[in-house]
């Protein structure tokens, strides 16, 4: 998928609409409109990276903003210290339907492990 088909591209332009929770220099966060949990944002980089897979050393700091972001929306929906997953998915096969790398935030509910 390139850049221009990319929904969260979409999003970060204005074109499609979201739920905006927090915004940064490096990333912005939105609920996710098919919420896994109570709670459930993801957050993702203004620079489009695909996957995982596409990652590279310079992205050290992007990633560690995105990871921050996520404490971050942890305390502002009160779910910091009861807890919370923040887990990013790579291709497919292990669940990645936006080919936009993001993390998503759960919480508000017992989240079991292994997660499925």
């Amino acid at each position: 998928m390139s850049q221009e088909d990319c929904l969260f591209c979409k999003i970060l332009d204005g074109e499609i609409p979201a739920d905006i929770v927090f915004e940064s220099d490096s990333a912005i966060a939105f609920r996710d409109i098919n919420p896994q949990a109570p709670t459930h944002v993801l957050v993702i980089p203004r620079r489009h990276i695909a996957t995982i897979n596409d990652l590279e050393a310079g992205d050290r700091e992007l990633v560690g903003d995105l990871y921050l972001a996520a404490k971050q929306i942890a305390h502002m929906e009160g779910m910091a210290d009861e807890g919370y997953r923040a887990v990013m998915n790579c291709n497919a096969g292990a669940g990645q339907s936006v080919f936009h790398i993001h993390l998503h935030v759960l919480g508000g509910r017992g989240l079991t492990w292994p997660p499925g």
